[in-house]
């Protein structure tokens, strides 16, 4: 066991790193909720490809085990990554690959059974659907089925702010823990079908508690722009945003019920001020401009180190965005997996290849110098881009005060409005019976 945990954790350790530079800010809240000793059965909302058992793998304080479809276990390097890491197979019809599902079964409640923990995502796909998917009865089966006093199922949420961009910010949110009954298996040895189907409906409950569901993308799209619009504040926490927009979606159906000729001018009016805002170049949160004197101060210092550090990642950066977009295609939820992967392949090529010339052309010290620099210099540039898009937005937005100002405070008054009549929306939604 020593040689496969030694390989988790440079593994873990390694898609961390890819992990949190992919994503400008990742939050995990919920932990004191997991049981402390006790197997667990993590059920998973699957909105992000390969992307979202990363998150698990390396937020979770524990090793997990996860069910993933057959073929994955033919390619190479991913294969030997996931037999590394103790992943079961899931033989899937349409796969044609060798194995039942009660191999799968019997392999992930062995796991379960001497105290280990595994995930699922009981979806059974990833999908950019705007709500979950029905469940699959697999992850009650493999609970039940394993037949132990104490187990728990564990609901995990994770919320993109935007899934397929870089440097856009990620939540995990781990609900409270469901413990599952000790029940008697029927003739086959499996759980009794009533207690499967109590089982998956307490976990899409607990999943609809911890995920951010609409019955559309443009209700998903008007309620962010919405609370963008209403909080303007990046510095926000993740889990008070989930929850926010949560509360408008709650809003949302409210009027669509109560009062849909209401809502509906109230789209319009969101959507007449996202529009102007769009034509002024102002993001939501600079309506309110306001400057970071040390992130000024930081950004001239350090940005001809930014342009050395950005002209050798460049090429890789276009390089990454052209075979995402051509393998995903239009397969929103597989954009992010491939960006990942492209970018641990790539940036490390390109250190590697640079630090070959140098090396080559002045001597082993400088190459070895070089192979260690690059990296730094690219994270600098990165950061430094960012400030310097942070400050341009809002020198925009302070430009548009002085010298637009009639067009500003008709942004503003507008801004007021909106906020005025959703706060109206959310007292009576308070003063409901």
């Amino acid at each position: 066991m020593a040689r496969p945990t030694l390989i988790r954790r440079a593994v873990t350790a390694l898609f961390r790193l890819f992990v949190r530079t992919f994503f400008r800010r990742i939050e995990v809240v919920g932990l004191e909720h997991l049981p402390p000793e006790a197997p667990v059965l993590f059920a998973v909302n699957h909105p992000n490809g390969l992307v979202d058992p990363l998150f698990l793998l390396c937020y979770a304080p524990r090793p997990i085990s996860f069910l993933a479809k057959a073929p994955l276990f033919r390619y190479p390097v991913i294969g030997q990554l996931a037999r590394a890491m103790e992943s079961i197979p899931v033989h899937r019809k349409q796969d044609n690959t060798a194995g039942t599902h009660a191999e799968t079964f019997a392999r992930a409640r062995e796991i379960l059974g001497r105290g280990g923990s595994i995930a699922i995502f009981p979806e059974g796909t990833t999908h950019s659907d705007p709500r979950l998917r029905e469940l699959k009865t697999g992850a009650a089966r493999i609970a039940l089925g394993a037949h132990l006093e104490t187990l728990y199922v564990m609901p995990a949420g994770i919320y993109y702010t935007a899934k397929t961009k870089f440097r856009s910010s990620a939540l995990v949110v781990f609900g409270p823990p469901l413990p599952v009954p000790l029940t008697e298996a029927d003739a086959d040895g499996e759980p009794p079908r009533e207690a499967v189907e109590a089982l998956t409906a307490r976990i899409d409950d607990a999943l609809d508690a911890v995920t951010l569901q609409a019955d559309s993308h443009a209700a998903l799209e008007l309620i962010a722009f919405a609370e963008n619009l209403l909080t303007a504040n990046e510095a926000q926490p993740l889990a008070e945003e989930l929850e926010l927009r949560r509360r408008f979606v709650d809003g949302y159906a409210f009027l669509r019920e109560r009062d849909p000729e209401r809502l509906e001018q109230l789209e319009s009016k969101v959507r007449q001020l996202a529009a102007e805002l769009g034509r002024a170049g102002i993001e939501a949160h600079e309506l309110v401009p306001r400057f970071d004197v040390t992130t000024l101060f930081r950004v001239i210092v350090l940005i001809p180190v930014a342009i050395v550090g950005a002209i050798p990642h460049y090429p890789a950066y276009r390089l990454i965005r052209l075979i995402a977009h051509r393998v995903a295609k239009k397969e929103e939820e597989l954009l992010a997996t491939v960006k990942v992967l492209a970018g641990m392949t790539l940036y490390p090529l390109t250190w590697i290849a640079l630090a070959w010339l140098v090396g080559a052309r002045y001597g082993a010290p400088w190459g070895f110098g070089t192979l260690v620099l690059l990296p730094l210099l690219g994270w600098i540039a990165l950061r430094v881009l960012e400030d310097l898009d942070d400050i341009t937005g809002r020198t925009r937005a302070l430009w548009h005060r002085l010298f637009r100002r009639r067009g500003y405070e008709q942004l503003v008054a507008q801004r007021s409005e909106i906020r005025r009549e959703v706060m109206a929306v959310a007292e009576e939604m308070d003063a409901r019976p």
